[in-house]
């Protein structure tokens, strides 16, 4: 047997008190043999028994009265066959739902979303416990638990409507136990209603087991229900978000590229009509989709060079609405700094050339250093750091990382001499046959630094002719290969930026590579990535973003006001304008398998919602209510033992019977 509140067990001694009372009591009337009372003493012997009895069983009810109070408040808990036999209704029901964006699915045409199916489902069972349980909601999007009225009620609680957020079921359930550590309930049951997308459930994360080792140190333990909405819908659903947004001067006026990621559950060819509205003005177009991934790319012509705005594009009515929709927002170009690391002159100034190819650009400008300036560098302003030189050690390794992890782009080229920047770095140096220079074969045409130009045009890595290369070390993926499978070009994501390595040099007996035809591009494609993080404070994800309190943010893009920290859409606070999205991840179309899921809580019994109800023999039920029951009972029966017997009365206490005549 366990307890909710064990503290309370330092009370138990009080279980004495009755008998220190009964002692004090006796002490008080110790009897004195004198002549005067021995004959009633002898004329009373028969009655003494029984009164002894009566004296000890009302002490002992008055001690197990007293002790039945210190186990009732202490809130017992018992398990085995005791527990089954004793086991009522939960005394909490606790409802974790999944608000994320991809529970607004329709399963098919013409039925509720995933989300109206769980709150159904949870109305639906949790109603025959409305009197005897408590029902408190725990959703994903606010992360706080709120006591329900009635079952019935679970549809109309702010709480349990839609949101663009998504989910952290590992974080979810983590709420879930402190708020059963913080308000020490007796029973619990939590019923987890959610489409099980495997990013919102994070299976590789350490803190499954954590978790599970935290459910299974429950004093009272916890039934675990889960609604698995993981089933695969036959509605066609399309969505659509911003991959890329570059401000550029077009030949007649500033541009905006768009470029838009659209994610389908089907590969069918198809003609998809696109809205899209820029500062309030709509226009639509046709985009020809193929395949289930599909990225493009499409120009706006702005109003002037310096125009600020935002804008959002839209798909027809399908599956899922929330991910119909995606928004953005522009404003004046922001410089592109680029900070040249070279060893000598020539290296350095083709590269300085290659990031600012023209001198009337003045967004774009570059500053050439040496290798022992470079800590004097200030990088706050810089987006991309260009490195033809051996390989940094000491503070400059630090200074790099966090540039690159705050967004920024670092490329490393080969200089001739081994070394390591972390996990990455250079080998050893390998020479070409004279008349057999090394070629490049593959190389990632779709996306990054080296995919196809906008026209469809590959740039020209197979006619580079590398002389010399050298070794790229470590485990980063590889963007460019050699024919023989070597690594040209890699790239390791950190933070929000990204580091590459080239294994060849710009000097003429290394390579070909600065005449420019892929060296201008891939500069240039490098800057624009290292120059988003200047603008990715006005792109933000919903629901991860932290806004101070008494924040008055302004809907722009639609009349009725709208909740930023829950809904995707364009908001305003003074001169700030910012575009909120749902999260890339909640068009993650990997769901877990319902005994995957299983699997996650350890020995913990997860049953599925359809499952009918059962008791564990490993759970605990309250035994308060016995123990509340035996206190009134013996204080009854102590109470009927110390009232006076009756007594009749006798012809002679009422006197002679005088008659009238």
């Amino acid at each position: 047997m366990t307890f909710l509140q064990p503290n309370l067990l330092w009370a138990l001694p009080l279980v004495l008190v009755p008998v220190v009372i009964h002692l004090i009591n006796r002490l008080r009337h110790k009897p004195q043999p004198w002549a005067a009372m021995m004959f009633l003493v002898a004329a009373s012997r028969a009655s003494t028994s029984h009164a002894k009895l009566r004296q000890w069983l009302v002490l002992l009810f008055r001690v197990l009265a007293v002790l039945a109070l210190i186990l009732f408040l202490s809130r017992p808990l018992a398990g085995g066959w005791l527990g089954w036999a004793m086991a009522a209704a939960p005394d909490v029901i606790l409802l974790v739902l999944d608000r994320s964006a991809s529970m607004e699915t329709k399963p098919g045409d013409g039925q509720p979303t995933r989300r109206e199916q769980a709150l159904r489902l949870f109305a639906e069972g949790a109603k025959p416990f409305e009197r005897t349980s408590r029902l408190v909601l725990l959703d994903s999007a606010s992360r706080g638990a709120q006591e329900v009225a009635s079952a019935e009620s679970l549809t109309q609680v702010t709480s349990a409507l839609a949101s663009d957020t998504a989910a952290d079921l590992p974080a979810m359930l983590q709420t879930a136990l402190d708020w059963i550590a913080r308000t020490k309930p007796g029973t619990v049951e939590i019923w987890l209603a959610s489409d099980l997308q495997r990013s919102n459930w994070q299976p590789d994360s350490e803190r499954w087991a954590a978790l599970a080792a935290q459910f299974a140190a429950l004093p009272q333990g916890a039934r675990l229900r889960l609604l698995a909405l993981n089933q695969a819908g036959t509605a066609n659903n399309i969505a659509v978000s911003v991959a890329e947004l570059n401000r550029r001067a077009g030949a007649q006026a500033a541009e905006l590229d768009l470029v838009l990621q659209f994610e389908r559950n089907t590969a069918t060819p198809a003609k998809v009509p696109l809205a899209i509205t820029l500062d309030g003005r709509v226009s639509t177009i046709e985009v020809t989709l193929e395949g289930q991934e599909a990225r493009y790319r499409h120009r706006l012509v702005l109003d002037s060079p310096t125009a600020s705005g935002w804008g959002k594009v839209e798909l027809p009515p399908d599956a899922n609405g929330r991910d119909n929709t995606a928004y953005f927002v522009f404003g004046p170009p922001p410089p592109l700094r680029t900070v040249v690391v070279a060893a000598d002159g020539a290296s350095g100034r083709f590269l300085k050339f290659a990031a600012a190819p023209l001198l009337a650009d003045t967004n774009r400008v570059a500053e050439l250093v040496t290798p022992e300036k470079f800590a004097n560098v200030s990088l706050p302003e810089t987006a991309l750091v260009l490195w033809h030189a051996p390989l940094p050690a000491g503070g400059v390794v630090e200074k790099l990382r966090l540039f690159a992890e705050a967004g920024g782009a670092v490329l490393f080229f080969a200089a001739g001499e081994a070394g390591r920047f972390e996990s990455s770095g250079f080998g050893q140096v390998e020479t070409a046959a004279e008349d057999k220079p090394w070629a490049i074969t593959k190389w990632d045409e779709k996306e990054g630094p080296l995919a196809r130009t906008e026209e469809g045009l590959n740039l020209p890595l197979a006619d580079l002719l590398i002389a010399k290369r050298q070794v790229v070390t470590g485990e980063p993926g590889a963007v460019a290969m050699f024919g023989d499978g070597g690594a040209w070009l890699t790239r390791r994501n950190v933070g929000k930026g990204q580091m590459l390595f080239c294994a060849t040099a710009l000097l003429p007996e290394w390579s070909s590579l600065s005449e420019g035809t892929v060296l201008v591009p891939l500069v240039q494609r490098l800057l624009l990535a290292g120059g988003r993080r200047f603008t990715e404070s006005a792109l933000l994800a919903c629901g991860e973003t932290t806004f101070g309190e008494g924040e008055a943010w302004t809907t722009v893009d639609a009349a009725a006001a709208k909740d930023i920290r829950l809904e995707a859409g364009v908001y305003r606070l003074g001169p700030r304008l910012v575009a909120v999205n749902r999260p890339a991840r909640e068009s993650d179309a990997e769901v877990l398998e319902s005994e995957k899921a299983r699997q996650l809580f350890g020995k913990i019994s997860v049953r599925l919602f359809d499952e009918a109800r059962q008791g564990k023999a490993g759970l605990q039920s309250e035994l308060w209510r016995f123990f509340l029951l035996a206190m009134g009972g013996f204080l009854l029966l102590e109470a009927a033992l110390i009232l006076p017997p009756k007594t009749r009365e006798t012809a002679a206490g009422a006197g002679p019977e005088v008659r009238t005549a």
